[in-house]
């Protein structure tokens, strides 16, 4: 692949790594510090002159560093007179704030921020030419860009990873932890033949569930729940529970960003789950440590052939369906 550079940011380096590997390409050079005030510093130490250039940055960790040191790469490459620079970012930073909370009075709704719009706004000004992400919280996020976007799905993989670890997935229902995931968990049962459900819950506040309600037959079925992401993992280990006492024999957990913060961790431990099962989208290899029911999905195959489709100038739709595992 002549003309290709790929970097990697300091947030997930063994998924950039991965990606590479699978492209047979080696990792730019690029050195990231930070200077004793915390201002971020990015010397990219190869020339990038008519270059195509891919730059790896998940928004997770020290997301606010992550997402300055990604801005501050996409300048020095775009000025440096690359050809087109874009940004990987595997799980997109701020997306859970896109829209206006309904939430509180008129007035304190009237000045709620819509942050994924801001991000949207920087990475563009800061000289992105294209965005390649996955599994977006809100798929109108791609409309905050006037650059284009390519929301890739985890969902193949997902697909592969039930039918080759669920020795009972033919007798599964799959099911979604809110009505907002609904299209996600039937475009699954359709692909593999089999019911669903969901469970509407209603928040007192943020990440803090108040009462949930299935709708669904789960009696004596594998249940599997599937999500884009779980953050502080409140509502999927309610939801675990509601299954279990609604008659699943088994429940799973799948989903393609472990965020896993806060109590997420231990709450995992004491919640009846076969297995909770995440994409690499963020490096999980300390919390699998701690949580042995954790177990990952590697999606760098997905990534490697978005960005050699991209770069070959083919359409990535065919990701949505098919994916080279």
């Amino acid at each position: 692949m002549p003309n290709i550079v790929l970097f990697s940011g300091s947030s997930h380096h063994d998924l950039s790594q991965r990606v590479a590997d699978r492209l047979g390409l080696e990792l730019g050079k690029v050195v990231t510090k930070k200077f004793s005030n915390q201002e971020t510093s990015v010397e990219i130490g190869e020339s990038v002159r008519g270059e195509d250039v891919y730059i790896i940055q998940s928004g997770c960790g020290e997301i606010n560093d992550n997402l300055m040191e990604l801005l501050i790469m996409i300048n020095a490459c775009k000025i440096a007179s690359s050809s087109r620079v874009t940004a990987v970012i595997p799980c997109f930073p701020y997306a859970r704030q896109d829209k206006k909370d309904k939430k509180g009075s008129a007035e304190r709704w009237s000045r709620a921020p819509i942050s994924a719009k801001l991000v949207a706004n920087m990475l563009s000004v800061a000289g992105a030419d294209h965005i390649i992400t996955m599994d977006l919280h809100a798929s109108q996020i791609q409309g905050f860009f006037d650059i284009p976007v390519d929301n890739l799905y985890a969902e193949p993989a997902v697909l592969q990873w039930i039918k080759e670890n669920i020795l009972e997935w033919r007798n599964c229902i799959i099911v979604s932890p809110d009505a907002g995931g609904a299209k996600r968990v039937t475009s699954i049962a359709d692909r593999l033949n089999v019911e669903f459900a969901l469970i509407h819950k209603e928040r007192k506040k943020a990440n803090e569930v108040d009462r949930m309600v299935l709708v669904g037959d789960v009696k004596d079925r594998v249940a599997i729940l599937v999500d884009d992401m779980a953050d502080t993992c409140g509502t999927i280990c309610h939801a675990a529970d509601k299954l279990i006492s609604a008659g699943a024999t088994k429940v799973y957990a799948i989903l393609t960003h472990g965020i896993f913060s806060g109590p997420a961790i231990s709450r995992i431990n004491n919640a009846p789950f076969e297995a909770v099962v995440v994409t690499n989208t963020i490096p999980q290899e300390e919390k699998m440590k701690h949580c042995p029911k954790i177990q990952f999905i590697d999606i760098s195959m997905i990534l490697a052939e978005a960005i050699r489709r991209t770069h070959n100038g083919e359409s990535v739709s065919y990701l949505f369906s098919h994916v080279p595992l």
